[in-house]
């Protein structure tokens, strides 16, 4: 299966501290890789350097074997890079039927424009019903963003980068801030992306049990290195990941 991301010696310095140290790796299309580490490791300062929020010091980033990595998040976006963050990022003031319209719209190229009848975008609202069912979304599309529990606006944005037409979904602690009653919600929508929505998922996430039971392979950030990269049995037998986990000194 040919590879759809890669990173060449991809590093990131502030000031004297290296957050990204030459980290190198090579994800193959429809593949599910998740990114773990101790709290400080880097992960999300790599994720910002694959979805363009930060410029690299030096190294690259290919998709699809094009360099991207002078590229801003937007430009990555239409090339087929999609971002969720810790933090949700939606309209709340729109319905979520209406916000999963307009990236299907965006994806299309085409604005909204007053002067049109709502009818012309009835197209645009039957594509963004078919992620909402994906997200197990569809009986609040009339609820506006604003009232929805914070694990159903987390399965919200998955369906707006879903509508984009993004073919690697860059997915940043997704469980984040959610209740225990929350997270199997959520669990059950990021397995049915993998299942259906053939793209390649890049995860950042703590909790070992839901990454052993969906990821194709494990990689883990430690001082901005990357420590390891296997399945997810490899990692978990790794002498060094259980080091670092353990607050022990990893040897260069």
């Amino acid at each position: 299966m040919s590879t759809i991301i890669e990173t060449s010696d991809l590093s990131i310095t502030f000031g004297g501290h290296t957050a990204v140290d030459s980290v190198s790796i090579s994800v193959p299309e429809k593949h599910f890789k998740s990114i773990i580490g101790p709290n400080g490791a880097g992960k999300t300062t790599f994720f910002n350097l694959l979805s363009g929020q930060l410029t690299a010091t030096k190294g690259k980033v290919y998709y699809r074997g094009k360099d991207i990595t002078k590229f801003s998040p937007t430009k990555r976006t239409r090339e087929g890079i999609g971002r969720s963050f810790q933090i949700t990022n939606v309209f709340p003031n729109l319905t979520v039927l209406e916000n999963v319209r307009l990236a299907v719209q965006s994806n299309a190229g085409v604005r909204y424009q007053m002067l049109f009848h709502y009818k012309k975008y009835l197209e645009f609202e039957m594509k963004a019903l078919e992620w909402l069912r994906l997200v197990l979304l569809e009986d609040k599309k009339d609820s506006l963003a604003s009232n929805l529990a914070h694990g159903e606006k987390r399965k919200l944005e998955m369906a707006m980068l879903l509508a984009l037409e993004t073919e690697v979904l860059l997915l940043d602690e997704p469980t984040a801030g959610m209740s225990v009653e929350e997270v199997p919600a959520i669990l059950e929508v990021i397995r049915k992306i993998k299942e259906q929505a053939n793209r390649t998922i890049i995860l950042i996430e703590h909790k070992m049990d839901m990454i052993l039971d969906l990821s194709d392979s494990v990689m883990v950030l430690f001082n901005g290195r990357l420590l390891a990269d296997g399945t997810p049995e490899e990692i978990m037998k790794n002498e060094l990941v259980q080091s670092a986990y353990l607050g022990g000194h990893v040897d260069e």
